[in-house]
């Protein structure tokens, strides 16, 4: 069994690095859109938020079933929905709900592929390796999101946006192909199960368990910050950029640097995961949010300043907000018992990932209300707005995780 680990975790990662291909395309490519399409930033936040709608609409019933079916198999769907949502997104987007539309089936698509991929690899090693193996997982969802913007960047420049979607569609195809004949399928006894639905969904079992809904809380307030961060980071370097008279053209774009900061955002969660194991879950994680709430409350002002100074301050924020996420998932798979480990999971997704909806929406609202994202103000207090949400994590473990839960 120990044998097999390293091979099914890197085959796993790399999967999801493919299959995350088209999910951070649109924010990459957000300001050419928003000229393009006429979109203002609330409209922008919708369609980026909507993609992590369909992923909660669809998580929980998706989650839940792979405590009783192999999750290879809900894997593999989860694959064919990316593969629908990006070609559409390539051959039909034209507008505000056409991108919509694909942006939600994509959501659904990350919904199959992404936890389900996780349970796909835990539900076959043993339990021991189990906490460095999601810290290692989880944080490849940043070198899926680094991959996003740097194919986004780069293939947008040569060939236009819709090449960008074709590739995502191809490189999920791919990922699929590989599972398909790398991973081999599961007999799970629970397969042949009869229960009915709702003791697959059975959400109570994890409300109970308030070790578990602390950490999937203080998730969801991390996930809201982290998402919107990704999905503005662009907008807020391009005008960055734009303020800087002593710019040349030989300084990183906006696109690179946003896949440098999740590339350091991927190593950041692992060696969380690892302070975690050390500090215990609870104290670290509230300290980290605390700090990443600071950086948050006044970055936006900084705008302004010079760009690789801005540049710094962005990559250390990236590290602030993604040093928690490995260790708040493995908290919470720690919390879980094993027959409701599914469900627990599909519960931390679907929290985590309102959080994805609401967050870059609410920040695409407080720029169009405090001047259209065209002043240093506006941005300050866009990112402003984050630190204030952010502050509800660390309240969170503190009422509801107890000493031996953390």
């Amino acid at each position: 069994m120990a044998a097999q680990i390293l091979p099914l975790t890197l085959l796993a990662c790399l999967a999801e690095t493919l299959t995350m291909m088209g999910a951070f395309a649109f924010p990459a490519m957000l300001p050419g859109f928003i000229q393009q399409w006429g979109l203002t930033h609330s409209e922008a936040g919708w369609i980026t938020g909507l993609y992590f709608a369909g992923y909660v609409a669809t998580v929980p019933l998706l989650m839940g079933f792979t405590d009783r079916v192999d999750a290879r198999r809900i894997w593999l769907l989860g694959v064919g929905l990316t593969v629908v949502a990006w070609m559409g997104f390539a051959l039909f987007a034209e507008g505000f709900w056409s991108a919509l539309c694909f942006h939600v089936v994509g959501g659904a698509g990350l919904a199959g592929t992404y936890m389900p991929g996780l349970k796909m690899v835990l539900d076959r090693i043993g339990l021991s390796q189990q906490g460095r193996v999601v810290a290692f997982y989880t944080a490849c969802f940043s070198l899926g999101t680094a991959s996003s913007f740097l194919v986004a960047g780069w293939v947008e420049a040569l060939y236009g946006w819709s090449y960008v979607f074709l590739i995502a569609a191809g490189s999920a195809l791919l990922a699929g192909a590989l599972v398909g004949v790398g991973v081999k399928p599961l007999k799970v006894e629970r397969e042949r199960d009869s229960k009915p639905l709702r003791q697959v969904l059975n959400f109570a079992l994890v409300i109970q368990n308030r070790n578990a809904m602390g950490f999937i809380f203080a998730y969801g307030i991390h996930a809201w910050e982290l998402f919107a961060m990704r999905t503005w980071l662009v907008a807020f370097l391009a005008f960055s950029l734009a303020s800087n008279s002593v710019v040349s053209g030989s300084y990183l774009q906006p696109t690179e640097i946003a896949t440098i900061s999740a590339m350091i955002a991927m190593i950041a969660s692992i060696v969380g995961q690892e302070l975690a194991r050390v500090m215990g879950a609870k104290q670290m994680v509230t300290v980290t949010m605390l700090l990443s709430t600071l950086v948050a409350s006044g970055l936006g002002f900084t705008a302004s300043w010079p760009y690789l100074l801005v540049i710094v301050l962005v990559l250390l924020y990236s590290i602030m907000v993604q040093l928690d996420s490995s260790a708040l998932t493995a908290a919470v798979v720690a919390a879980a018992t094993p027959k409701t480990r599914g469900v627990t999971l599909a519960v931390h997704s679907m929290v985590g990932f309102v959080g994805g909806i609401f967050g870059p929406l609410a920040m695409g609202i407080v720029l169009d209300l405090s001047g259209d994202g065209e002043h240093l103000v506006s941005w300050g207090l866009a990112f402003a707005s984050l630190g204030v949400v952010g502050l509800l994590g660390p309240a969170a473990l503190h009422f509801l995780v107890d000493r031996r839960g953390g």
